[in-house]
Order: C-alpha cells, then structure tokens, then sequence
C-alpha cells in the first residue's frame, strides 16, 4: 500500500486516440506508438537538464514493441552514476533526441515527450530526481515527488499513471 497522495481531478488526463505520432523537427524521423504509454514523469537530474537544455526531461515510458520508428538516427553512449549504459537516440541532421534507454534493457524504452505532435494531453504522473531540480519549478501536493530515482523501480508513478489516464473513448 502506497502511502502516495491520491491524484486529484485535475490531475488527471485523456489518452488521444491510438497511434501517438512524432518526430523531430526536420521531420526525417518519424514515429508512431500504437499502445498505450506505460507512464510519463519528468525527470530533474543534471543530465536531463544538460539534454534538454532546460529545467527537466519529459519521459514517456513505452513499450518498445509497440513502437514504429522510420528515419535513421545517431546514439550517444554514456556511463550513469549506477553503472548502466545509458543510449540516447537523436535525429543526426537536427539533433533532436527522440528517446532514451539502457543498454542491456531492451523491454524499456523512454520517448522523449517533447517530440510528441500533440503534447496538450500530458500531465505527469510525478517527478524524479528532485534533490536536483531547479528551485523555480513547483511541485504540487498531490504529485509523486522522488529526490532520486524511485527505489520501488517506478510502481508508484506506473500506478499513478493508470489511475490518472483515461481511454480517449471515455471508458
């Protein structure tokens, strides 16, 4: 039992209709996911804000199966503190990041939200890496907030997100 705040109503959010499309801003690579997002969270840490060139990262946690992605893409490759190879895929002609993901992991792949066609339906399910977030950023009472990475490896915010999302049909 989680002893995490209850997501109010405004809160919570409508899942568009099935495929989600993106892609980067030159268009050369374009994507479409055809399942439902397992969560999206926003992420504070240093790198995120080095990535992103801004106050956090925006993840939207998917199943790489359901993931179409045309276009070729370049990877950086780097160490993080825990010891895994983090991958980060980008568009090489306009440097745009599509996703992230472990190497070693390929069950877990991360879409970087921003890329999304239509972004108005986000609403995160909680923030991770908080000890790290720029002190202009607010976070509600009534959002998961993680000062690193969530030990219980996500259940909460993947809860929080089931709890918060609704099929575009209303079900």
């Amino acid at each position: 039992m989680s002893n995490a705040p209850e997501a109010s109503a405004n809160r919570r959010t409508t899942l568009p209709a099935l495929p989600l499309t993106g892609g980067c801003q030159c268009g050369r690579v374009r994507y479409e996911i055809r399942a439902a997002p397992q969560v999206f969270y926003l992420c504070h840490c240093t790198e995120c804000q080095r990535q992103t060139s801004s106050a956090y990262g925006e993840s939207l946690r998917v199943d790489p199966a359901s993931l179409v992605i045309r276009g070729e893409m370049a990877t950086t490759r780097r160490m993080a503190d825990s010891g895994a190879v983090r991958l980060g895929d980008f568009c090489p002609d306009c440097g745009v990041r599509i996703q992230h993901r472990s190497e070693g992991n390929p069950g877990r792949v991360n879409i970087k939200a921003g890329t999304l066609d239509d972004t108005s339906w986000l609403v995160p399910a909680g923030h991770i890496w908080t000890a790290s977030r720029q002190p202009f950023v607010a976070i509600g009472p009534d959002e998961l907030d993680y000062p690193q990475a969530p030990a219980d490896n996500f259940t909460a915010l993947i809860a929080r997100w089931q709890e918060m999302v609704r099929p575009a049909d209303g079900a």
